[in-house]
C-alpha cells in the first residue's frame, strides 16, 4: 500500500510538472473515403512537439507519437497534439483527389468538412484534379469569382487560394487569389492542384466550386475573366515575379460587356534573352481575327464581346544569369464606348470634400471639357455641382484625387470621426488617392485607430501586404511614417496637425470603404504616442518618426508596449544615430508600467546598451535635443520570450521535486530493509516470565520484578496455529500438554479486548498446564513447534499422531 501511494503521488507530481511546460489538445476526426490528413509540427517551433495517434486495442489507450502523422483510412480516429505552446505549433494538410474521364469528374471542390476541431491549427486544403487528355479539367468559381493578388499580398478574410499545374519541368504557379473577383473559370490539362490556405483561429468559409470536363487546349492553362463597366483588374504571368516557363503558352479569355471596350497595359516587364522566336501577345476575337503585338508595343483596344489574349514565351538562353526571364503584370480596364460622355458631379452631400481631376496623357485623344472649355486639370470645390464632358477618354487617361478637411471644435461631435473613401459618380474613374488635413485645438490630441483593428509601420523587414498604404506627415511636410492595415499597432496619438493620405498599392484604385477612425482627445505631453501589442515569435520593429531621417528638434515619441503575462520583451537597438546637441540632451528611457523609476536611461553623451530585457508592459520614450550636428534616429527590434524568472522558478521546483523523490526512495528502501530484518525474527515463549528474541541479542537475565515477561501480543499463527486448527479435536492446553506447575505464571494479553481461539481460557482466569521444560533454559532449543527437548519426547508421544494428522491436512 505504501509503495502504491508513493507511485500514485509521484505520477501526479510528474503530471503536474509536465503540464506546466506542455499543452495538450485532443482532436477527434471522422475521415471520409478519399480524404487524407497529414499533421506536422511547424518548423518555427523547433523540436519537442509531437502528434500522437490514440488507439484502444483491448480497451487500453495506446499512443503512437512522432513529429508528423498521416491518416488515410476512413472512419473515426483520435489524435493528441503535444507542445509547449500549441498556438501555431502544428500544421495540418487535408487532401482530396478528383479524377475526370472523357465525360465527367467524380467530385467537386467544396469545404463541407467536419473538421471544427482543427480550428486552432494552420490548415491547408488541397484538391488534386486529374484530367483525362486531351481535354482539360475545368473549375467553375461560381457567381462570386476570384481576384488575383501579388505574391506578397494577403486577403481580407485570410482565405488564400492557389492554382498550380504540373509540367515536365515541375509545378507552375498560375496564381494566388482572394474570394470575390472577376475571374470565373480556370482549366488545365494533366494534373492540376487547387488549394486553400487558412491560418490558425480563422473560421472556414463554405465554398462549392464545380469541377467538369473542359476544352481541348494546347496552352499551360486558360483563365476566364468577366469584365464590368468602368472596372480594372491586375493579372500576373505564371510564377510571377519569377520567370514564365520556357517556350510555353498561357491564355486569358475576357468577356467584355455590351457597349464597352477593354484596354491592356503592361507593368514591371522583364524580358528574357531568346535563342529561338520572340515573346509576344496574340489577340483573337469571336470572329477568329488575330493580331500580334510585341511586349513593348502599345496593346490594341478590344471592343465589346469576348476575346482571347495569348502570351507566348520564346526558347530562353539560360546560360547567362543576368537575364532573369519573362515576367510582367497586366492592368486590364473596361470602359463604355462613347465619343462624348456627359458627367455630372454633385458634391453637395460631401462635407469638406474637394476633387482634383487631371488628364494624365497630354498627347492622347482624350479631351476633358468644363463649360465647353478644354481643361488639362480641374478642381471641384465642396458643395458644388459641375458638369464635365469627356471625349474619347479611357479610365487610364484620367486621374481623380480627393482632399477632405478633418477637424471640429471640442465637443460631442469629436468623439468619432470616420475616415472613409466616398463613392463617386459612375462616369468618373475611381479615386487614386485621398488626403485628410486635420485641424485640432492646441490643447487637443488626434487619436487614430484602424477600422480593421490594427496598423503596422512599413519598415525594412515589415513590408505592406495590404491593398492600400496610409502616409502621415506633419502640416509642415515632416514625415511621420507610412502604415498598412494589420499588425501590432492598436492606436496612434498625434499632438500636432497632420495630413493623412491613402493610396492604392501597385497603382490599384481605391474602392469605397472605411479606412480609419479619428477622435479628438485631451492634450498629451509627447509629440507622438504609439500603442503596440507584439506577439510571440513575431519580431516587432519600431522606428522614430520620419525614419531613416532624424526626429524634429525638441520632439518626443513614446511607445506603450503591452507584454502578455509570463513573457518578457527583448529590445535590440539595431540602428542608433546620436547627434551633437547645442541645447538640452537626447534621451532614451524605458520604464515599466506602474513603476516610478526608469529601467533604462541614456543620453547622447553616455554609452548606450544595445540589448535590454524588460519584464512586463513598459514605456519606450525617445526625445530629441536641438542638434548642432547629426540626427537623432533609432531603429528598435522587439521580440517576446518566455520569462526567465519563470524558467528559474520552474527549474528550482523541478530540482526540489527530484530531490524529494530521491529522499522518498531512500526512506522506502530503509523501511523495507528493516521490515525484512523483522520478518526473520521469532518470538520465544519462556515459562519463567521472560521473553526474548534469538540471535545476536542473546538470552536476557530474568528479573522477578520486571514485567517484561508479560506478552503484549502473541502471534498465534507462528506458535500455536497447528493446535488451533480444530479446537474441538485438540481441546485445551491442560489436556494437550501435561506437567504444568502452579508456580509457573500464565500468559496474559495486555490491553487487548479480543479473544481468539483457546486464549479465551486465559482471559477467564483458567490456567492451562504447560509442557515440561528442560532443567535449564540455557540449553539449546529444539527446532520443533512445541519447544520440547529431546528428554520430553516420551511425554509428547500422545500428541504425535494428532500432529501428524494435522500436518497432513
Amino acid at each position: 500500500m505504501f509503495w502504491a501511494a508513493v507511485t500514485v503521488w509521484t505520477l501526479f507530481a510528474i503530471t503536474r510538472f509536465s503540464s506546466a511546460f506542455a499543452d495538450t489538445q485532443k482532436v477527434d476526426i471522422t475521415l471520409d473515403s478519399g480524404t487524407s490528413l497529414t499533421f506536422s509540427s511547424s518548423p518555427s517551433t523547433g523540436s519537442g512537439c509531437e502528434v500522437c495517434k490514440v488507439t484502444k486495442p483491448l480497451g487500453i489507450n495506446t499512443r503512437n507519437c512522432s513529429s508528423s502523422l498521416t491518416l488515410e483510412n476512413p472512419g473515426s480516429v483520435s489524435v493528441e497534439l503535444l507542445c509547449r505552446n500549441l498556438q501555431g505549433a502544428f500544421n495540418v494538410k487535408i487532401s482530396r483527389t478528383i479524377e475526370c474521364n472523357s465525360q465527367s469528374c467524380n467530385g467537386n471542390i467544396n469545404t463541407n468538412f467536419n473538421f471544427d476541431a482543427l480550428l486552432n491549427l494552420k490548415r491547408l486544403f488541397v484538391w488534386t484534379v486529374k484530367a483525362a487528355g486531351p481535354n482539360a479539367a475545368r473549375i467553375d468559381f461560381g457567381t462570386t469569382g476570384l481576384r488575383q493578388i501579388q505574391p506578397s499580398q494577403s486577403c481580407p478574410d485570410l482565405h488564400i487560394y492557389t492554382y498550380e499545374v504540373s509540367e515536365d519541368s515541375g509545378n507552375v504557379l498560375v496564381g494566388r487569389y482572394c474570394r470575390t473577383g472577376p475571374i470565373t473559370k480556370a482549366q488545365a490539362r494533366g494534373v492540376n492542384r487547387f488549394s486553400l490556405e487558412l491560418p490558425a483561429g480563422r473560421n472556414l468559409h463554405y465554398i462549392n466550386y464545380e469541377v467538369s470536363v473542359g476544352e481541348e487546349i494546347k496552352s499551360l492553362a486558360k483563365v476566364s475573366v468577366l469584365l464590368q463597366g468602368h472596372s480594372s483588374l491586375e493579372l500576373l504571368t505564371p510564377n510571377y515575379p519569377g520567370s514564365f516557363p520556357d517556350d510555353k503558352v498561357m491564355e486569358w479569355y475576357f468577356e467584355v460587356p455590351a457597349k464597352h471596350r477593354a484596354s491592356i497595359q503592361l507593368f514591371n516587364l522583364t524580358q528574357p534573352r531568346c535563342v529561338e522566336k520572340d515573346p509576344a501577345l496574340e489577340y483573337h476575337n469571336r470572329l477568329r481575327l488575330g493580331l500580334v503585338a510585341g511586349l513593348t508595343e502599345t496593346q490594341p483596344v478590344q471592343r465589346e464581346g469576348g476575346f482571347t489574349m495569348t502570351l507566348r514565351n520564346c526558347k530562353m538562353d539560360r546560360a547567362r544569369a543576368d537575364y532573369p526571364g519573362l515576367s510582367t503584370s497586366f492592368k486590364v480596364s473596361a470602359s463604355k464606348i462613347a465619343t462624348n460622355v456627359l458627367c455630372e458631379v454633385n458634391l453637395s452631400r460631401f462635407s469638406d470634400l474637394s476633387l482634383h481631376i487631371k488628364k494624365l496623357k497630354p498627347l492622347s485623344d482624350c479631351i476633358m471639357r468644363h463649360q465647353s472649355v478644354p481643361r488639362e486639370q480641374l478642381t471641384l470645390n465642396p458643395g458644388t455641382t459641375t458638369e464635365l464632358r469627356f471625349e474619347d477618354c479611357h479610365p487610364e487617361d484620367i486621374q481623380v484625387t480627393a482632399t477632405k478637411k478633418l477637424g471640429c471644435s471640442r465637443g460631442r461631435s469629436c468623439n468619432r470621426l470616420p475616415l472613409s473613401v466616398p463613392p463617386l459618380p459612375q462616369c468618373l474613374p475611381p479615386l487614386s488617392s485621398l488626403t485628410w488635413t486635420s485641424t485640432i485645438p492646441q490643447d487637443g490630441t488626434l487619436e487614430l485607430g484602424c477600422s480593421s483593428g490594427t496598423l503596422s509601420r512599413v519598415l525594412p523587414g515589415q513590408p505592406c501586404n495590404d491593398s492600400i498604404m496610409i502616409t502621415m506627415a506633419e502640416d509642415d511636410g515632416s514625415s511621420i511614417g507610412t502604415f498598412c492595415r494589420g499588425g501590432a499597432m492598436t492606436k496612434l496619438q498625434i499632438h500636432t496637425n497632420v495630413t493623412i493620405t491613402v493610396t492604392g498599392t501597385n497603382g490599384s484604385d481605391l474602392v469605397p470603404s472605411h479606412i480609419l477612425t479619428a477622435r479628438i482627445k485631451d492634450e498629451i505631453s509627447e509629440s507622438f504616442i504609439f500603442r503596440v501589442s507584439p506577439v510571440k515569435d513575431t519580431p516587432l520593429f519600431l522606428a522614430t518618426p520620419g525614419w531613416p531621417k532624424g526626429m524634429k528638434s525638441y520632439s518626443t515619441a513614446s511607445w506603450i508596449v503591452t507584454v502578455p503575462p509570463k513573457m518578457e520583451a527583448h529590445l535590440m537597438f539595431t540602428k542608433l544615430s546620436q547627434p551633437k546637441c547645442s541645447a538640452h540632451h537626447t534621451g532614451i528611457k524605458i520604464r515599466r508600467l506602474g513603476h516610478i523609476e526608469d529601467d533604462y536611461s541614456r543620453r547622447e553623451d553616455e554609452k548606450p546598451l544595445h540589448e535590454i530585457t524588460v519584464s512586463g508592459s513598459f514605456f519606450l520614450n525617445m526625445s530629441n535635443c536641438m542638434p548642432e550636428k547629426g540626427d537623432f534616429s533609432v531603429f528598435t527590434k522587439v521580440t517576446l520570450h518566455r520569462s526567465q524568472m519563470l524558467i528559474i522558478i520552474a527549474s528550482v521546483v523541478a530540482a526540489l521535486l527530484v530531490l524529494l523523490i530521491v529522499i522518498l526512495v531512500v526512506v522506502c528502501l530503509v523501511i523495507r530493509k528493516k521490515k525484512k530484518t523483522f520478518n526473520h525474527q521469532t518470538s520465544i515463549y519462556n515459562p519463567n516470565g521472560t521473553s526474548f528474541l534469538p540471535g545476536q541479542n542473546g538470552f536476557p537475565t530474568s528479573q522477578v520484578d520486571d514485567d517484561a515477561h508479560v506478552y503484549d501480543y502473541i502471534e498465534d499463527t507462528l506458535v500455536y496455529s497447528h493446535l488451533l486448527r480444530n479446537r474441538e479435536q485438540i481441546g485445551t492446553y491442560g489436556e494437550a500438554v501435561p506437567g504444568h506447575k502452579d508456580t509457573q505464571k500464565p500468559l496474559v494479553a495486555r490491553e487487548c479486548d479480543m479473544e481468539v481461539g483457546t486464549y479465551q481460557d486465559f482471559l477467564h482466569g483458567q490456567r492451562p498446564e504447560l509442557p515440561k521444560r528442560p532443567p535449564s533454559h540455557m540449553q539449546p532449543m529444539v527446532d520443533n513447534e512445541l519447544y520440547e527437548s529431546r528428554e520430553g519426547e516420551e511425554e509428547s508421544s500422545a500428541l504425535r499422531p494428532k500432529l501428524e494428522q494435522d500436518e497432513g491436512e
